[in-house]
C-alpha cells in the first residue's frame, strides 16, 4: 500500500513511529470500512432476488484512488445498456458541441450530393429544429443524390434478437435515419394513417366494430422481410403504434421524395464503402440533448446511431466493429478487463463488461468532461429509467439502468452524506425472477452504503 505525504508535511521531519501509526490507522480504517460494506453486501446478496443470481460490485472513491469494495469486479457479466457508457463516452469526446446532420456538395453536374452522417433526429418528431430539411428545401430545382458509401454495417446488430424486429426499441441503423427509422401509425377517418406514407393491407377484411362505441379492435404487424404492414384482429382497442420500417426499402426514397417534394426526384447511390466525407457541413441538434435523451430513456436507436456518427467522424466510415477497436485501442485502452463490445446500445449478449470496466469508464468521463456536464446527461432520482427508484436520493446519484431478460445492471455516480463522491457499478446475471425486485435489492443496498 502506498501513502503521499501532502503539501504540507514538506519540509517537517515525521517521526518514524508516528508515521507507521498514521499508516496502520488508515489501514485499520479502510479494513473496517471494507468488512462494513461486506456485511452490508451479504444481506443484499442474500435477499431472495439474488440468491441464486451472479452478482458484480465496484464501489470506488476517486478523490483517494481507492476502492471501497469489490465482489467479483473483476469478472465478466452481460451488461445490458449499461453498455451505452462507453458509447456516450465516446460521443462527448468526438461529437463535438453540435451533431453533424450531413455534408453537402454540388458536383461537376449541378447535383447535390448528401453525404449523410447517420444523425438520428432528421425529422424526428422530438426535435423541431430541423437545419438540414430548411438547408435542401433550398435546392428543390436541382437533382438529388444521396451517397451511401460511407455506410459499412448491417441495419441489425450483432447478436440481437431477432424477434423482435416490430417491436419500437429495436429501430434498424442506417446511414441517413428519417423519422427515427419508424413508421407511426395512428387512426385518423375511416383508416389508419402513418408517417411516413406506407400501404396498410387487409384493413377493410379485419376491422371490427363494437357497436355501442365505435371502437376498432386491430392492431398492425410488419413482414420480417419486407415493408408489408398488414391489419389483423386484435382483443381490444385500437392502440396507435411505432413500428420499425426495413430500412434497405425503396421506403427510404419514398418518403424523402414525399418530404421534401424535390422536383427532380431523388436517386440513391451506392459505391462502396471506404470514401472520406468531404463539403459544405450542417449542424442539427446540440449533442447533449441527444444524449441526455439517450440515458435517460435508454434510448436504443440514438445509442447505435451515436456510434455510428462517432465513427463517421473519426473514420471517415460507418461501422462498429472498427470503430470499436479503435477506442479499445487508444482512449479505452486502460480498462481493467479488456471487453467483448458488440454494438453501440446493449441490445446484444454478446457484450460483455466487468464491474471494475464500468467504473474505469465513468472515472474517465468525470475527469473528460465533469460532474456538471454528466448531472445532465445522466438520470438522477426520480427521473428517467430511475422515475421510481432513488426517489429521496434526488441529486445525489446519477447513474445508467440497463434491464434484458435476467440482466439488470446498474452503474454510476453517488454522493454520500458526508458528500464524498462515490463510482458504483452493480451488475446482475443469470437472474430467474422480478427485475423490480433486485432493483429495489439494489437499491436499498447503495443507499446504506453512501448514507452511513
Amino acid at each position: 500500500m502506498q501513502f503521499k505525504i501532502g503539501k504540507f508535511t514538506r519540509g517537517m521531519k515525521i517521526h518514524p513511529i508516528l508515521f507507521s501509526l498514521t499508516c496502520i490507522s488508515i489501514f485499520i480504517s479502510s479494513c473496517s470500512l471494507q468488512k462494513k460494506i461486506g456485511k452490508t453486501a451479504a444481506v443484499a446478496l442474500a435477499d431472495s432476488s439474488l440468491v441464486n443470481a451472479h452478482v458484480g460490485i465496484c464501489i470506488y472513491e476517486p478523490a483517494t484512488g481507492k476502492y471501497w469494495y469489490n465482489y467479483n469486479a473483476e469478472k465478466y457479466f452481460v451488461p445490458a445498456s449499461n453498455t451505452k457508457l462507453p458509447t456516450c463516452y465516446a460521443a462527448m469526446k468526438y461529437l463535438g458541441d453540435s451533431l453533424v446532420a450531413a455534408r453537402l456538395e454540388l458536383d461537376d453536374d449541378s447535383v447535390l450530393v448528401i453525404h449523410p452522417s447517420a444523425d438520428p433526429t432528421f425529422l424526428h418528431p422530438e426535435f423541431r429544429q430541423q437545419n438540414l430539411y430548411r438547408e435542401l428545401r433550398n435546392y428543390d430545382h436541382v437533382r438529388v443524390d444521396i451517397d451511401f458509401s460511407g455506410f459499412d454495417e448491417d441495419p441489425l446488430g450483432s447478436g440481437w434478437s431477432w424477434n423482435d424486429y416490430q417491436e419500437d426499441y429495436m429501430a434498424e441503423r442506417s446511414p441517413f435515419p428519417i423519422y427515427g427509422n419508424l413508421v407511426r401509425f395512428d387512426f385518423k377517418g375511416r383508416a389508419p394513417a402513418s408517417i411516413p406514407r406506407v400501404d396498410i393491407l387487409s384493413y377493410d377484411n379485419v376491422v371490427q366494430k363494437d357497436s355501442s362505441k365505435g371502437v376498432k379492435h386491430f392492431q398492425i404487424r410488419r413482414s420480417l422481410s419486407s415493408n408489408t404492414f398488414e391489419v389483423i384482429p386484435a382483443g381490444g382497442p385500437y392502440v396507435p403504434e411505432n413500428i420499425p420500417f426495413r430500412t434497405e426499402d425503396i421506403l427510404i426514397k419514398q418518403a424523402l421524395e414525399d418530404t421534401l417534394k424535390l422536383s427532380h426526384g431523388t436517386a440513391i447511390r451506392y459505391s462502396g464503402p471506404g470514401k472520406q466525407l468531404k463539403g459544405k457541413v450542417i449542424h442539427s441538434q446540440p449533442t447533449d440533448s441527444l444524449l441526455k435523451i439517450m440515458m435517460h430513456r435508454s434510448d436504443n436507436f440514438f445509442a447505435e446511431q451515436s456510434l455510428l456518427m462517432v465513427s463517421n467522424e473519426k473514420l471517415g466510415i460507418m461501422n462498429d466493429s472498427r470503430i470499436i477497436d479503435t477506442l479499445l485501442k487508444t482512449d479505452l485502452k486502460g480498462l481493467p478487463q479488456p471487453p467483448r463490445w458488440a454494438d453501440g446500445s446493449g441490445l446484444s449478449r454478446y457484450n460483455l463488461f466487468s464491474p471494475k470496466d464500468f467504473v474505469y469508464i465513468l472515472n474517465k468521463m468525470k475527469d473528460e468532461f465533469g460532474m456538471d456536464r454528466l448531472k445532465v446527461i445522466l438520470p438522477t432520482g426520480g427521473r428517467g429509467t430511475l422515475s421510481n427508484y432513488f426517489l429521496a436520493s434526488r441529486d445525489r446519484i446519477f447513474a445508467k439502468t440497463g434491464t434484458l431478460s435476467g440482466v439488470v445492471a446498474l452503474s454510476g455516480f453517488y454522493y454520500t452524506r458526508s458528500n464524498k463522491l462515490l463510482i458504483f457499478s452493480v451488475l446482475v446475471n443469470n437472474n430467474h425472477g422480478s427485475a423490480t425486485a433486485i432493483r429495489r435489492t439494489v437499491e436499498k443496498f447503495l443507499q446504506n452504503v453512501c448514507n452511513r
